[in-house]
């Protein structure tokens, strides 16, 4: 369904459940950057209407995870710690063609948050598949769910508002460059790490 080419060992979740506190307090700074992503979106491309809803609603749904996320910290006594770089998503925005047009920067950008939603979607399923945490197993089931919904769109998007490009050639390019960049991860309790 998602289209992923590399798919996550199930053993990660025992690493990401060996420390709780910092696979959430990831996970909480993952959901802000969506967030941010999505603004970043609508004030690119205010010229489409239903564009800008939809990502209002996804930026609504991402700051609500945020807030779910931080509520589970406060709730299990653990500590909000700092945001913390993520390797992953930078290697994943160096891939993103900038300086071919506003079109390209548009589609490129749709199809960055596509694949992250993707692999989060399926680092969800993971986890709420794995760990014995039946709370948090029940919670990442949910999100799963949300993340499912908000990858469609990006890829919607994305081939709606393609100005002439290939999309789905670029998206096959950009699920090759996700599996060459995952298969360096999955080694820490960090939500793509």
């Amino acid at each position: 369904m998602l289209g992923l080419k590399l798919p996550t060992d199930p053993r990660w979740a025992n690493i990401a459940e060996s420390n709780l506190e910092v696979i959430l307090t990831d996970h909480a700074w993952c959901e802000q950057k969506a967030v941010t992503n999505a603004l970043h979106i609508i004030i690119q491309n205010p010229e489409f209407d239903d564009l800008v809803a939809a990502m209002m609603e996804i930026a609504k749904e991402e700051l609500e995870h945020f807030q779910l996320v931080h509520e589970i910290i406060l709730k299990r006594g653990y500590t909000f710690g700092r945001e913390e770089k993520d390797d992953y998503v930078g290697e994943l925005f160096k891939f993103m063609r900038r300086g071919d047009g506003h079109a390209m920067s548009r589609v490129d950008r749709l199809l960055f948050a596509a694949v992250i939603e993707a692999r989060s979607c399926e680092r969800f399923k993971v986890l709420s598949d794995n760990i014995n945490d039946e709370e948090l197993a029940k919670f990442y089931r949910g999100l799963m769910e949300s993340e499912a919904g908000h990858y469609t769109t990006f890829l919607k998007f994305a081939k709606k508002y393609n100005d002439g490009i290939d999309v789905d050639q670029r998206w096959k390019e950009w699920l090759a460059h996700e599996a060459r960049v995952i298969a360096n991860y999955g080694k820490t309790e960090k939500m793509h790490g």
